[in-house]
């Protein structure tokens, strides 16, 4: 079974099994050992730092982020 065919699956369960799923899930992720989170987030910011270039819509000026934000707040 590959990871789509897992997703899905779980995407069945009850909504109280998926939590119970969810909180196993994050719960191994909290064990990682140092070398294993520094690896996951080094391919992290290697895939922001590509899509950055590649993608015009995911930089914007910070004045109008800013604006929206505050807006949002109010």
């Amino acid at each position: 079974m590959n990871t789509e065919e897992l997703e899905a699956e779980a995407l069945k369960l009850a909504p109280q099994e998926r939590a119970r799923l969810a909180e196993k899930l994050l719960e191994s992720l909290e064990n990682l050992s140092d070398d294993e989170n520094a690896k996951l987030w080094a391919e992290e910011a290697k895939r922001r730092d590509q899509s950055w270039g590649t993608d015009p819509g995911m930089s914007r000026p910070a004045v109008e982020a800013f604006g929206e934000a505050r807006a949002r707040l109010k």
